[in-house]
């Protein structure tokens, strides 16, 4: 029986041990994007930030380049892994290539959440691919709204609310959505752990992201894991903005 399968006390006790985690390590609330094409490059960033950063995000980009090594090579250098994938597949696509993810070792790993059979195929596979390897149970994080989307909020709430539901009925263990969001999303699934992506220290550029937020704002509103790539990356002293980002973090003066 998977995680999925099992019902509301397992997943339960599957998030009370995943907010454990965070609580415990304020590093594991601080996902490194290693948005690039390149293992070798991807794992020098991993490693020069990794006093900072206790998750690594492995992007489409760097999964494609690299295939599934990166992310079992993050996993064995001490990294719990963010695979943001974002299946959006049939239900049986999703659940075998979540299987496959889920027993590379990866924590999180991301599913489109606006067809509810295919989420809940994502978490069931997972769950699975965890288990058979004897791994603790992982979290699918529903994909609600892209922060590269514009902000239309008749629009925005309605799919907010709906996918958030569909995110707590599948047994998803928390949810991607902006900052701005998540006021919307707690009021649905007040449970699920929320990973806010687009954070930038203020005055930091935002790119290609449209509703962005400083780590104060993401923490005020309510996000447990704060998503930072281009912030930190392109910043001409890394390790400064990531230790200010920690310090933010756990409340302490930068």
């Amino acid at each position: 029986m998977t995680e999925a399968q099992a019902g509301p006390a397992t997943r339960g006790s599957a998030l009370l041990a995943a907010r454990a985690r965070l609580a415990t390590d304020p590093r594991q609330r601080l996902v490194l994007a290693l948005d690039v094409d390149d293992s070798v490059v991807a794992m020098r960033w991993a490693l020069r930030l990794r006093p900072w950063f206790g998750v690594a995000k492995v992007g489409m980009e760097l999964f494609s380049a690299t295939g599934p090594s990166v992310v079992a090579e993050l996993v064995e250098a001490g990294f719990s892994v963010f695979a943001d994938l974002k299946l959006a597949d049939i239900p049986n696509t999703n659940r075998k290539a979540a299987r496959v993810i889920g027993g590379l070792g990866a924590s999180y790993l991301t599913v489109h959440s606006f067809a509810p059979a295919s989420l809940r195929a994502g978490v069931e596979g997972f769950a699975e691919g965890a288990q058979s390897t004897g791994l603790p149970p992982p979290q699918v994080l529903a994909v609600t709204v892209l922060t590269s989307e514009p902000d239309e909020p008749g629009t925005t709430r309605a799919q907010l609310e709906g996918r958030a539901r569909a995110a707590q009925e599948a047994g998803c263990g928390g949810v991607v959505c902006a900052a701005a969001d998540l006021s919307v999303v707690r009021a649905v699934a007040p449970e699920l752990l929320a990973a806010v992506p687009g954070v930038r220290p203020a005055g930091a550029p935002a790119h290609d992201q449209v509703r962005v937020a400083t780590p104060a704002e993401a923490l005020r509103a309510g996000a447990d894991l704060l998503v930072v790539g281009r912030a930190v990356t392109a910043a001409p002293d890394p390790e400064v903005v990531a230790a200010e980002l920690l310090a933010e973090l756990v409340g302490a003066p930068a």
